[in-house]
């Protein structure tokens, strides 16, 4: 398979991506690579069976071709056994209207190095493990790992972990063993982690445990004992304030004497009257 072939499998895998998915691809072993004679199988995970889906696969040499044209059919799936460079293409699920599911690259090698690299897409967030492996034991030696060309690292054993991957990690790898060669290149997809159906934490509050809202009571009515004869004093004062007499306008009460007081100076009166009658009486005599 040429250099610029997997490049043109993205744009096309791309195109695909943008159909409304319906069913899914799935693919054992979950691998990018694969050695030539290896053994691989793939099915279409229908949400509709009655829409007709079928694996079709685009190579150097066919275009949409059918399961029953290049792999043996058992059941929903398509096993290729063993596999060849021929089988390296474009995999997917296409109903009778022409929906399309997700697609994956598969690269079949007849070199001595291939890297083992997830098939399907990578969600933000997860880890992603490469894994540099030749034909013949043994397979855990030290190797380079390349992205988009350039040198990420060098592993001892072969293997490399790319922890929490975000949308900069995606794009062309492959690896590199002494003394045994190259691997082919291949994509690494990464997918936004979707959107979180739950309420805004920052306008939604649960609502307080049973210990607070007693708690909230007591002081409810803690305030209200205090508070409500301060409001009735309050009203009281505001009352008599407004009904508070202006002026020379006084109460009868207060202009008029009472019968009672004009009885004891009129008793008063007597008695004076008395006393100096008396005095008189004496001074004549």
């Amino acid at each position: 398979m040429g250099q610029t072939s997997p490049q043109c499998l993205i744009v096309v895998t791309s195109l695909l991506s943008c159909t409304t998915n319906q069913a899914r691809l799935t693919v054992s072993p979950s691998f990018s690579q694969l050695f030539v004679g290896e053994f691989v199988s793939l099915s279409c995970e229908e949400d509709d069976s009655s829409a007709g889906w079928t694996l079709r696969r685009n190579t150097t040499r066919e275009t949409r071709a059918e399961c029953e044209d290049w792999a043996e059919p058992v059941g929903f799936s398509c096993n290729i056994n063993p596999t060849t460079t021929l089988d390296s293409g474009l995999y997917w699920c296409e109903s009778r209207d022409g929906s399309t599911s997700n697609s994956i690259t598969i690269t079949v090698t007849g070199g001595a190095v291939i890297l083992q690299s997830p098939v399907l897409p990578v969600m933000e967030g997860h880890d992603v493990s490469l894994h540099c492996q030749t034909k013949r034991p043994p397979s855990k030696l030290p190797a380079d790992f390349y992205k988009d060309g350039s040198l990420i690292r060098t592993e001892p054993t072969g293997h490399m972990t790319i922890h929490h991957v975000t949308k900069s990690d995606e794009g062309l790898y492959k690896c590199h063993i002494s003394s045994h060669g190259e691997s082919p290149p291949s994509w690494i997809y990464v997918t936004e982690k979707p959107m979180t159906t739950s309420a805004d934490p920052n306008l939604y509050t649960s609502p307080p445990p049973a210990s607070t809202s007693f708690h909230l009571v007591s002081r409810l009515i803690l305030h209200l004992v205090v508070l409500c004869p301060y409001f009735i004093s309050t009203v009281l004062m505001v009352s008599l304030y407004r009904h508070r007499p202006t002026g020379n306008h006084l109460p009868v009460s207060m202009v008029m004497t009472s019968p009672l007081v004009i009885q004891a100076e009129q008793g008063l009166d007597d008695d004076y009257d008395d006393v100096v009658s008396d005095a008189t009486t004496e001074h004549r005599f």
